[in-house]
């Protein structure tokens, strides 16, 4: 059986990777934690739109996180260890957790570094223009 994509008109030529990216971002769209922003800054002047995304990671500590960039995916992940060892929880309400939240980028974004405040971790992208290439196609008459 034959599997006919979102991609299959005869006019998208090359684009099964943009398929397989967009599947891969549905599949990493339903956990929804850590909660996240993303948004995007003001530039000043300097041609690049620039974005931040902003995870809720409070009770992780810097070395309990990991950001990886895997294939034009952006991969957080958060380890914290049980420290309950020795501790009576009347109520426990904290758990420690794992995570990994994916963020799937385009090809001219660049990842200008990370920063973590007050349990919050911001990751900063700058997305910059590609340069517009037009191409003269000689047309010859042998083969």
């Amino acid at each position: 059986m034959t599997r006919i994509g979102s991609f299959s008109s005869p006019f998208l030529l090359g684009f099964d990777g943009l398929e397989r990216l967009m599947e891969r971002a549905a599949k990493t769209a339903h956990d929804g934690y850590p909660p996240y922003n993303i948004e995007r800054i003001a530039s000043q002047g300097q041609g690049a739109e620039l974005l931040r995304i902003t995870l809720a990671v409070a009770g992780f500590r810097q070395d309990e996180l990991d950001i990886t960039l895997e294939d034009n995916q952006l991969v957080v992940r958060g380890r914290q260890a049980d420290d309950s060892e020795g501790r009576e929880f009347l109520h426990r309400g904290i758990a420690a957790r794992q995570f990994s939240r994916a963020f799937v980028l385009a090809d001219h974004i660049e990842i200008e570094g990370a920063h973590l405040a007050d349990g919050l971790l911001s990751i900063d992208l700058r997305r910059e223009e590609p340069q517009k290439l037009v191409r003269k196609v000689e047309i010859s008459t042998n083969r």
